[in-house]
């Protein structure tokens, strides 16, 4: 796997022709596996015997993977993406009511106001720079940090570190140093959030947390409450940015289907599940681990390797999605023969903030193209500067003209 990441549908396509399942090399030469294929992935996600609990990653039980190693936050944090069984669904349990529909549907008055702020803001940012302004920087990330870091309690005066720190985190390119300083730091920043709900709890996710740990320390250990905050943090806001990148990159690039939508043959929600299977917001996910020999799709995969979830690849997976896969067709999803993407996961570790990634992208793209409809790239597609690392699927910038 390329550490520096870059646009992974090419290599995809040609590891998709080989077979369903490739066996890959992890940062550090540690030997691991990619599941590619749809169908594959989607049994793979669910199979009884595999497992996420990093106990079952023969490298690391060696000794094999160091401190600085780029991909062991995804390994070794505590919480519900790093534990299998009881304890999952413990740990899901605590979070999960606030994230249900009905709860997620409340928040969409303050979306949609956070949302018009920040095309205000934007529109300000652009008439400073001479037309131009990154959309990435300046509203596909605010808005879904906002939300999460108003859902967990975190004040504002924390998020632009806590975003630097997660694109850090899930970065692959980063050197073993640079790892460790940024980990620490992230859990620093989240302890002091979590220290300070402690002494004046609040009406926030974060205060709920510490209540459940000090009602019941069976229920959410120390160690469990800060990797919690560190998955929610991350997971809260960095799949949405990209998502909502993503999704403005590809109607910019196929006016067409802007077209459509506008027209009404097609709606903003289905420009997101189109965007979420065409350019998965997540490309290779990290990690789940055989718990014995697995043969899959013809392939050898042995007890204790770390396997990635190829969600770009399944998106764009032919055998599934038909001979046009890579095309971007806001009206696939209603087809009869259309297949739901995995791009949100399967199974019991699937997306726990599906419905408020899929609230705020909706309401983004919805309002954004309402407010500026003639809103185009600044600069060619092939120009863009790629996310760093293979976990995270989009570009570093998306600068922008909003017309009109």
């Amino acid at each position: 796997m390329d550490p520096s990441g870059g646009c992974p549908h090419a290599d995809n396509a040609r590891l998709l022709a080989r077979g369903a399942v490739a066996p890959v090399v992890l940062p550090g030469g540690i030997e691991g596996a990619a599941v590619l294929g749809h169908e594959t992935l989607r049994e793979f996600l669910q199979h009884p015997d595999v497992a996420k609990d990093a106990r079952h990653f023969t490298a690391l039980r060696e000794g094999r993977i160091g401190a600085g190693w780029p991909l062991l936050t995804f390994a070794t944090v505590r919480g519900m993406t790093t534990a299998d069984g009881d304890d999952h669904r413990r740990l899901r349990a605590l979070v999960s009511r606030a994230f249900t529909p009905r709860q997620v549907e409340e928040l969409r008055p303050r979306v949609e106001e956070l949302t018009a702020s920040l095309l205000d803001d934007l529109a300000r940012v652009a008439a400073a720079g001479g037309g131009v302004a990154d959309l990435r920087k300046h509203f596909a990330l605010p808005l879904p940090m906002s939300v999460i870091s108003e859902l967990l309690g975190v004040g504002p005066e924390f998020r632009d570190r806590l975003h630097h720190l997660s694109s850090r985190v899930v970065a692959t390119d980063i050197e073993p140093g640079e790892a460790v300083t940024a980990n620490r730091e992230l859990v620093a920043v989240l302890a002091e959030t979590a220290a300070a709900k402690a002494e004046r709890p609040g009406d926030d996710l974060t205060s709920d947390l510490i209540a459940a740990r000090d009602e019941d320390g069976d229920r959410l250990g120390p160690q469990e409450l800060i990797g919690t905050l560190v998955l929610m943090i991350i997971a809260g806001h960095e799949t949405t940015l990209n998502l909502i990148t993503n999704a403005v990159r590809a109607l910019c690039g196929h006016r067409g289907q802007l077209d459509l939508v506008r027209a009404g043959r097609a709606s903003w929600a289905d420009v997101v599940e189109e965007t979420l299977r065409w350019d998965a917001p997540v490309s290779y996910f990290p990690f789940r681990y055989p718990v014995r020999d697995l043969t899959v799709d013809g392939t050898l995969i042995p007890a204790g390797t770390p396997v990635l979830a190829g969600y770009s690849a399944a998106g764009r997976d032919p055998a599934a999605h038909g001979p046009d896969a890579d095309r971007f067709d806001v009206t696939r999803a209603a087809r009869a023969d259309a297949v739901r993407h995995l791009s949100l996961g399967h199974g019991p570790h699937y997306c726990l903030g599906a419905p408020l990634a899929r609230l705020e992208a909706t309401v983004a793209l919805e309002r954004l193209f309402t407010r500026f409809p003639d809103l185009d790239l600044a600069v060619p597609e092939r120009e863009l500067s790629r996310h760093a690392g293979f976990v995270g699927n989009s570009v570093r910038a998306l600068p922008v003209h909003l017309g009109g």
